[in-house]
């Protein structure tokens, strides 16, 4: 099934108007929706530290994708890396409303954690993560939760934060160096 449907298929809105990249149809932004839904709410809730507001930033993204899907083009990013830009965007304005000075806490409400065996180990390697991301600047905190949240590649992160593709490498890297630190430092285990 293609995700697409080509300019020709589509009947131009304006005589003489430019052919269009293509548009995003409604099954492939269904399927879409279905393959990213979890990833986009994850990377939010770990921006933006609030469920809610998650949620709302969450529904905006695809919103704002679903009312721009006639522009999109394929040369400068798959839809996936479009909607995390989109995403990021909404939280950038989320975070821009609460007029916060300071860090952005990432909140305690991110799993449900059972203490067992297994399950203990991973809730203290989650706090981890979760403190050594709390002590990323923004900047880099964003950078690394487009990467692994929506699983962008270095340059749809670039082409997603207006950068070149090896300043978002170096970025990247120095994040993950940061973040490895940090978790070091604590002496608990690295970080990827």
């Amino acid at each position: 099934m293609s995700t697409l449907v080509s300019s020709s298929d589509q009947p131009s809105s304006r005589a003489g108007a430019a052919p269009r990249q293509g548009v995003l149809d409604s099954a492939a932004f269904d399927a879409l929706f279905r393959e990213c839904a979890a990833d986009v709410h994850a990377y939010l809730i770990s921006l933006l530290g609030d469920r809610a507001a998650a949620e709302d930033a969450t529904a905006l993204a695809f919103e704002r994708l679903y009312r721009s899907r006639s522009r999109l083009d394929h040369r400068r990013g798959t839809p996936r890396a479009w909607l995390f830009a989109i995403a990021r965007n909404a939280a950038l304005d989320e975070l821009r409303r609460r007029r916060r000075k300071s860090s952005y806490g990432l909140g305690e409400d991110l799993g449900d954690d059972r203490a067992s065996g297994d399950a203990l180990e991973d809730v203290e390697r989650r706090a981890t993560v979760r403190d050594a991301l709390a002590s990323l600047p923004l900047r880099e905190r964003e950078l690394v939760l487009l990467k692994f949240h929506g699983q962008l590649s270095n340059g749809e992160l670039a082409r997603a934060l207006g950068i070149s593709e090896s300043n978002a490498g170096t970025r990247l890297h120095r994040a993950l160096t940061r973040l490895r630190e940090h978790c070091a430092e604590t002496g608990r285990e690295e970080v990827a």
